[in-house]
């Protein structure tokens, strides 16, 4: 078995891997890890491209597009490794990115997972909105990073070069002991693409497992490979995937209060977007609560379970108020500042 086994998710991404697959492999197996390539169904030429040009790689061949969340499930059910990290096919990295990781990982058996810097491959002196340098949640759900509230990413200056446990850790570059992944059940595979690692990092937490940022492994990620940020599907599985990942999550006493409140910023979120004239987003975000409601049922006997996180062991993944209103009201722009 390996330590640790890099794994590509692939669907029709053979131009990205052409760029970006060289460094992977070169600086990956620097490191003594494998680097394995999941093909979701692709019908362009990227599986023939990396069997000649890369014959070290391992191939996993999926029978179709099960999606981000489910193809990452069926490839780590074949992967052998004691570590597997999840990697977007448009992220570059750099000499012994691997390193900070393993040996985080190995002297912090509480950690289940954790990610590298994360900075912008087009503006490489700035972090990459999907992660930046950890994540975390508001009150209401909101997710944020250490180097990007809302839509405002930062320059990093070094000001978050400390390694610390984080809310959630980005699945652009997800670093996770397989046997954590496995036992939580991985990936929700109902939430297709966009806040699932979010929902699998909550999970973790609520099975008493601790989450990381390790800054002294850095990678660059070119982002929006697969949606645009202003794609109405992207809104879409956002609005949806986060309504869902707080019914399944939330404590009881919360959950009513949460969902009453994100209703109504749901629907101006709705009417801004009518108010800026794309109306096509506006649609979406209606149709995720409609979804929404139409899916919880799917979760009902996960709730029963019992499966909650409490204040005593998260005291520091929740901004205390809005970061809504942090930042439209209160003008903050960067984590220190909140």
């Amino acid at each position: 078995m390996s330590k640790l086994a890099v794994v590509i998710l692939n669907w029709n991404g053979c131009e990205l891997l052409q760029r970006f697959l060289p460094s992977v492999v070169r600086y990956s197996e620097e490191d003594g890890a494998v680097v394995v390539v999941a093909d979701n169904g692709s019908s362009d030429d990227s599986v023939e491209w990396v069997q000649k040009e890369f014959p070290t790689v391992q191939l996993l061949l999926l029978d179709k597009n099960y999606g981000f969340a489910e193809g990452y499930n069926k490839a780590i059910q074949q992967v052998e490794a004691e570590y597997v990290l999840l990697l977007n096919s448009d992220v570059e990295v750099t000499p012994h990115w691997l390193c900070p990781l393993k040996s985080y990982l190995d002297s912090h058996p509480e950690v289940a997972a954790c990610q590298p810097k994360l900075l912008s491959w087009h503006h490489k002196n700035l972090f990459e909105y999907a992660g930046a340098c950890g994540g975390f949640i508001d009150r209401w759900g909101y997710p944020y990073c250490r180097g990007r509230i809302m839509s405002a990413v930062e320059t990093d200056e070094g000001q978050y070069d400390d390694a610390t446990p984080v809310f959630w850790v980005t699945g652009a570059a997800l670093c996770i002991r397989r046997n954590d992944y496995l036992e939580t059940g991985g990936l929700d595979s109902l939430f297709f693409a966009h806040m699932e690692e979010v929902d699998l990092c909550w999970r973790l937490w609520a099975k008493g497992r601790q989450l990381a940022c390790v800054p002294q492994s850095i990678v660059y990620h070119v982002g929006g490979g697969t949606l645009q940020q202003e794609n109405p599907r992207k809104t879409f599985l956002n609005f949806r995937n986060n309504l869902l990942m707080l019914y399944k999550n939330l404590p009881a006493e919360e959950l009513n209060v949460v969902l009453c409140v994100r209703a109504f910023l749901d629907y101006v979120a709705a009417f801004s977007f009518l108010l800026k004239g794309e109306w096509r987003s506006a649609w979406m975000v209606v149709k995720a609560r409609r979804e929404f409601k139409r899916l919880r049922k799917n979760y009902t006997s996960f709730r029963k379970a019992g499966t909650k996180i409490t204040s005593v062991q998260l005291p520091f993944v929740k901004y205390k108020g809005s970061i809504l209103w942090a930042y439209y009201v209160k003008r903050k722009r960067t984590y220190s500042s909140l």
